[in-house]
């Protein structure tokens, strides 16, 4: 007499669920050492930024008259109390660079998110009604692009006044045409997608189509780009501040202070070299972090 063979339910094997998307992101995001190794630096940045008010030992615009240019700790002749040394004008740079890095956060962002508001509206719109309103929208970004950035941006600013406002807009109006032509190019990839066309046939509004069933479907790449565009912006913003038309003096912007100390290079190393090695680690780690974003977002590289 046969037996039922039937296998009981214990000795099924279970099969585990799938990594939800985000898990699957970050577990390639961090097999990228140099990515990790950014994404820690630009952590201590964030939150030398968000603390610089009780972290940082002075006053960053606070002068002491008997420490002028006082060399760092470990030199001959330094004041313990300034761990890296003094400016021309007797104030601390150490404070300056960490208040410098709240305005560098500060300026990459607010840059970024404007520029890409901007940039995904006018995208969307030269992307999904196509026709003369592509042609007029993306022919004014080639004439942009045409124009070298910090050409253009120094233009801006010229007409506007020199301002750390008027050098973010600058920045801001500089980098719009990455976003826009990205976004477009987006879009046109997924019009012909089998869910828009079910949205449209659904009945599915022009607005809602563009911004809340083709945008989530974007922004991959918008944020690879936007985390590449704060460094671009961090670094844009030095090279105005340090021509004179970005953050003006008492400001402790990074490219001011390499502005003010132009003419202590071979007498007070100190003063120069600390903010633009604040320059090239802050704009570095942005840039490995974003290349790792790139590679973990980009479905090939996952192959």
């Amino acid at each position: 007499m046969s037996e039922n063979t039937t296998p009981s339910a214990a000795a099924v094997e279970p099969v585990g669920a799938p990594p939800s998307p985000l898990r699957e992101t970050w577990d390639y995001f961090r097999k990228n050492r140099g990515a990790y190794v950014g994404l820690i630096v630009i952590a201590i940045i964030l939150f030398l930024a968000l603390t610089a008010q009780w972290v940082a030992p002075y006053d960053p615009i606070a002068q002491d008259r008997a420490a002028f240019l006082k060399p760092p700790i470990w030199m001959e002749g330094a004041d313990p109390r300034y761990i890296l040394g003094t400016d021309a004008v007797g104030r601390d740079i150490l404070s300056r660079l960490i208040h410098g890095a709240q305005l560098s956060v500060s300026i990459g962002v607010f840059v970024v998110i404007l520029s890409m508001v901007s940039g995904i509206v006018l995208g969307m719109v030269a992307g999904y009604f196509r026709g003369w309103v592509e042609v007029a929208v993306m022919r004014l970004m080639d004439i942009m692009l045409a124009l070298p950035s910090l050409v253009m941006a120094l233009a801006i600013v010229a007409i506007l006044g020199p301002g750390l406002e008027n050098a973010m807009l600058a920045i801001a109006i500089v980098q719009l045409p990455h976003y826009v032509r990205l976004t477009r190019a987006s879009v046109v990839s997924e019009l012909n997608k089998e869910y828009v066309i079910a949205s449209q046939i659904a009945g599915a509004g022009h607005t809602r189509q563009m911004f809340v069933n083709i945008l989530p479907n974007c922004m991959a790449p918008l944020i690879v780009q936007g985390t590449l565009g704060i460094s671009s912006a961090i670094l844009d913003a030095a090279a105005l501040g340090f021509l004179g038309l970005g953050a003006q003096p008492p400001l402790p912007e990074w490219g001011t202070m390499l502005s003010e100390a132009r003419e202590f290079v071979g007498s007070a190393w100190w003063v120069i070299t600390f903010p633009g090695l604040c320059i090239l680690v802050t704009v570095l780690a942005f840039n490995l972090m974003g290349d790792g974003l790139r590679d973990a977002l980009d479905p090939k590289m996952k192959r």
